[in-house]
């Protein structure tokens, strides 16, 4: 068995954006159920020794945290490379000169539009846009390297080139344009997300020319819809062979949205060790591997090369997290994923909340 590359630390799911399209779950864990400073410390060790090589500080918002540096320098102890995820609205300078001091090594920005008032609207907070440009300026102005992350849907896509744009003015390395993937609030806010294969194609286009007019300047990484394929992607590079989570009140998963999957049993790190729920765990031995496929899949020469697929999504779309992901056009529910398509429009949003 392979370690994990990379640990997800989802320190709380408090957060001052409100964004539909979250990748929390739809229960959010309250403040008085996370994680204390010196379990995640015994977490980061744990990862560490069993070969985690990077830690990647999340949330919610990760900075809403008031033990942020002291995470930050445990997660650096332990050795991990330790990049903070944050949308950047409670990120200031003399903030940013303790998590450098920490041992933070990178951060990766959120940007919800390229535009203040689509942004705002988007994010459900105001002013949140230009806060977030301010973050980009301490963290370049800090040596540290910033990542751009643009989650792009239905309305903000005609905004890709001015959001390509804000990546260079702001001083990033490295833009990830990612589209949305649907489970929690953003399978909730489906109808008003879903880009039309139009849309699709010409963000394709405009990453593709991007990249070659920015060559040596900005990295750009694309990932793609599932509702549009033919093929599933390599989710997360297989259930339990590259990734695992930790979620804010300690759950240990293989994906950050595993636990939209009603039903499994996920371990926790206040009554295991990290090692056991990697090695031992049911739960990241049910989806492991090419043994537990369905037809069409097993068999299939692609099978370990996108290990059937995203389970979240087949258990969102079907109901049975075992079940062929329906983004594969060989699979019996690839139907419904035309039939979203065909709903979707630009219904309003239902925000990310508490409650």
């Amino acid at each position: 068995m392979k370690p994990p590359l990379a640990l997800l630390a989802e320190l709380t799911h408090r957060c001052p954006l409100r964004c539909p399209y979250c990748s929390n779950p739809v229960e959010l864990t309250r403040a008085s159920a996370e994680l204390t400073t010196e379990e995640w410390a015994r977490v980061f060790d744990e990862a560490a020794a069993i070969g985690c090589l990077q830690v990647h500080l999340s949330g919610g918002e990760p900075t809403a945290r008031r033990d942020i540096v002291e995470i930050t320098a445990a997660a650096h102890s332990a050795g991990l490379y330790t990049n903070l995820i944050t949308a950047g609205v409670l990120l200031d300078a003399p903030l940013l000169a303790r998590l450098k001091a920490a041992g933070l090594d990178h951060v990766q920005l959120s940007v919800q539009d390229a535009e203040p008032a689509g942004a705002e609207r988007i994010g459900g907070m105001k002013g949140a846009h230009a806060r977030k440009e301010a973050a980009a300026r301490v963290v370049v102005e800090a040596g540290l390297p910033l990542t751009l992350n643009a989650v792009v849907h239905r309305q903000n896509l005609h905004n890709l080139p001015l959001l390509i744009e804000t990546a260079l003015a702001w001083g990033a390395a490295r833009l990830e344009v990612a589209h949305v993937q649907y489970y929690g609030w953003a399978l909730i806010n489906r109808d008003a997300l879903l880009p039309t294969r139009g849309q699709l194609d010409e963000a394709t286009r405009v990453v593709v020319a991007a990249r070659e007019a920015h060559r040596g300047r900005l990295v750009i990484d694309y990932v793609v819809p599932d509702y549009h394929a033919a093929r599933p992607k390599a989710c997360m590079g297989g259930w339990g062979n590259a990734f695992l989570a930790v979620s804010p009140a300690g759950r240990v998963l293989p994906c950050h949205a595993a636990e939209s999957i009603s039903g499994m049993v996920f371990p926790n790190v206040r009554d295991t060790s990290l090692r056991a729920a990697w090695e031992e765990s049911e739960a990241f031995n049910r989806f492991r591997g090419t043994d537990w496929m369905p037809e069409p899949c097993r068999g299939c020469e692609r099978a370990e090369r996108d290990w059937g697929g995203c389970r979240c999504q087949a258990f969102a779309l079907t109901g049975d997290a075992a079940a062929t992901d329906p983004a594969c056009a060989l699979s019996p529910h690839h139907a419904l994923l035309a039939a979203a398509l065909a709903e979707a429009g630009t219904a309003g949003f239902r925000y990310r909340e508490f409650g």
